[in-house]
C-alpha cells in the first residue's frame, strides 16, 4: 500500500508538471503564467465530464481538446445534489449532504471499493494537467443551492474539503456559483469563496453567472474574485426582451465587457458562456435555428477585441456528453458527444488563440476609436491594437473605414486573416495611406475577417 501511494503521488507530481500556475498580470487586464508567460484562455464547457464520462472517455475527450489548442475546461464538481453518482456508481456524497464528501481509503482503480468519486476527479484532474489543461472547477452548481440543497455552514466545511484537496494541484481554477444571480444563495457564496480562498490562495477564482449577467454585478469587489466571468447567453437580439433581466444586450456580448473593462478596482473579464455551437437559439424550443461556428467566432473576437482576456466555447452535445438515448438529454440535442466534439466550431477557437499570442501580448487596449464606421449588431467592426499593430473583426465581410491618424504607427504591412482557417493573405492594393478597406469576398453573415495592420 505504501509503495502504490508514493507511485501515485510521484504520478501526480509528474502530471501538474505539465502546468505551471496562473496568476493576474502586472495591469490587472489579463493572466499568465507565473514565471511571466502570457495566458490566453481558450475554454470548454465540459460540465458533466465528471460524472458521466469513463477514464477513458475522460482521456479521449480531453486529447480531442488538446489538439484543438483548448486550454481550459469549466466543469461541475456538483452536478444534482439529488443524484450525485458518476458513471461508475460512486457518489460524491453520504447522504447527499455536501458537507460529507465520500470518501474511501486508496485509489485503486482495479478495487472498485477504493476508487470513489474523488479519485475519478483526481484522476480527470490529473490527466488533464498532461495535457497542459487547467481545471475550471464550479464547487457546486447553482441550482442546488438556490433550491435550498446546500446551506452556508455546510458549504463551509465542503470548500474546505476541495480547497485541501486540490490546492496542491497546479492546473485548477475555481468558479464559485454555477449559472445563477449571485443573490440566489448569497450566504452560501460568501461562504465558499472567502473559505476557499483562504486556503488555497494560489489558484485564481471567479464567479459563474446566470445568462446575461456578470460576476461583477455583486462581487466584483470582494478579495477572493480574482477577474471577472459574464455569460452573454443563448438567446438572439429578439429573444432578449424579458422584463426581468436588466441588461438587454441581445447578442453584443462586448457590452458586458465594455462595463468590466470600465470598473475599478481593475480586474480581468471574459465571456464564459455564450451561445453553444449546435443549439437552439434560447436554448428550450427546439424548433428555433440552431447557433453556428460563425456565431461562435463573432462572440470570440467581438469579446476579446473588446478587451477581454480569453473566451469559452461551448457545444450543445458536448457539454451535456449526450449519447444517443440518454434519459438526460436536453435542449433538443441531436448528436453524440464523440461526433460533436470535432464540430467546426471546436476547431477554429485555436486560430483566436495564435492570433493573439503572436503579437505583444500584454500592451493591447481595446481600440474603437480607431473605427470611423463602427456599425451596429452584425454591422460592427471591433478593433484593439498594441503598440505596433492594431487589428479589426468584420463579421458580414462589409467594407469600412478607419481613422489612420489614430493608429500611433504608421502601418506599413496589411494582411486579411481568415479566422475560419487561420490563414493570411496580403490586402491587395495596400498603401500607407489607406483608410478604407473591402474584405474579401461578398457582403453577407458569416463571411468574418480580421484586417491586421502592422508597423
Amino acid at each position: 500500500m505504501v509503495i502504490l501511494n508514493i507511485v501515485t503521488l510521484l504520478f501526480c507530481l509528474q502530471s501538474q508538471a505539465q502546468v505551471k500556475q496562473l496568476k493576474v498580470s502586472a495591469n490587472k487586464r489579463f493572466f499568465q503564467t507565473i514565471d511571466g508567460k502570457p495566458f490566453f484562455w481558450i475554454g470548454d464547457t465540459g460540465w458533466l465530464l465528471f460524472v458521466k464520462c469513463s477514464r477513458e472517455d475522460a482521456i479521449k475527450y480531453l486529447e480531442t481538446r488538446k489538439q484543438q489548442g483548448f486550454n481550459v475546461v469549466q466543469v461541475m464538481v456538483l452536478h444534482d445534489m439529488n443524484n450525485t453518482k458518476n458513471v461508475y456508481g460512486d457518489y460524491a456524497l453520504i447522504n447527499e449532504d455536501a458537507s460529507k464528501p465520500n470518501v474511501t481509503r486508496g485509489n485503486n482503480f482495479a478495487d472498485t471499493t477504493a476508487y470513489d468519486y474523488w479519485d475519478h476527479v483526481d484522476f480527470i484532474v490529473d490527466e488533464a494537467a498532461k495535457r497542459g489543461i487547467y481545471m475550471a472547477m464550479v464547487p457546486v452548481w447553482g441550482s442546488n443551492v438556490k433550491g435550498g440543497k446546500v446551506n452556508a455552514k455546510q458549504g463551509e466545511v465542503y470548500a474546505t474539503f476541495l480547497a485541501n484537496r486540490y490546492k496542491n494541484r497546479t492546473n485548477i481554477i475555481w468558479l464559485n456559483g454555477g449559472d445563477v444571480r449571485g443573490t440566489e444563495g448569497l450566504d452560501v457564496w460568501k461562504v465558499i469563496g472567502p473559505t476557499i480562498k483562504k486556503l488555497d490562495p494560489k489558484h485564481l477564482m471567479t464567479y459563474h453567472p446566470r445568462g446575461r449577467t456578470s460576476s461583477s454585478d455583486w462581487f466584483h469587489n470582494e478579495a477572493w474574485l480574482d477577474f471577472n466571468m459574464f455569460q452573454s447567453g443563448h438567446k438572439n437580439y429578439t429573444q432578449d426582451t424579458s422584463s426581468n433581466e436588466t441588461n438587454h444586450y441581445g447578442e453584443d456580448n462586448w457590452k458586458f465587457i465594455d462595463v468590466d473593462y470600465n470598473l475599478k478596482p481593475v480586474k480581468p473579464t471574459l465571456d464564459g458562456e455564450p451561445s453553444y455551437e449546435n443549439i437552439p437559439h434560447g436554448l428550450h424550443d427546439s424548433l428555433q435555428p440552431r447557433w453556428k461556428d460563425a456565431d461562435l467566432r463573432r462572440y470570440a473576437y467581438w469579446s476579446v477585441f473588446a478587451g477581454g482576456a480569453g473566451f469559452t466555447y461551448g457545444e450543445n452535445a458536448t457539454m451535456q456528453f449526450n449519447k444517443m438515448g440518454d434519459w438526460t438529454a436536453n435542449y433538443g440535442v441531436t448528436m453524440n458527444w464523440k461526433q460533436a466534439v470535432i464540430s467546426p466550431g471546436a476547431t477554429q477557437m485555436v486560430h483566436l488563440k495564435k492570433l493573439m499570442l503572436s503579437k505583444s501580448y500584454f500592451d493591447r487596449v481595446p481600440a474603437q476609436e480607431l473605427v470611423v464606421d463602427s456599425g451596429e449588431r452584425y454591422n460592427r467592426v471591433a478593433a484593439t491594437r498594441g503598440t505596433n499593430y492594431a487589428m479589426f473583426y468584420v463579421y458580414n465581410g462589409r467594407s469600412f473605414t478607419i481613422d489612420a491618424t489614430k493608429l500611433r504607427f504608421t502601418a506599413s504591412k496589411a494582411n486579411w486573416f481568415n479566422p475560419a482557417n487561420g490563414k493570411q493573405q496580403p490586402v491587395v492594393g495596400y498603401k500607407k495611406d489607406t483608410t478604407t478597406f473591402d474584405p474579401p469576398g461578398e457582403q453577407k453573415d458569416g463571411n468574418d475577417w480580421v484586417l491586421i495592420l502592422e508597423k
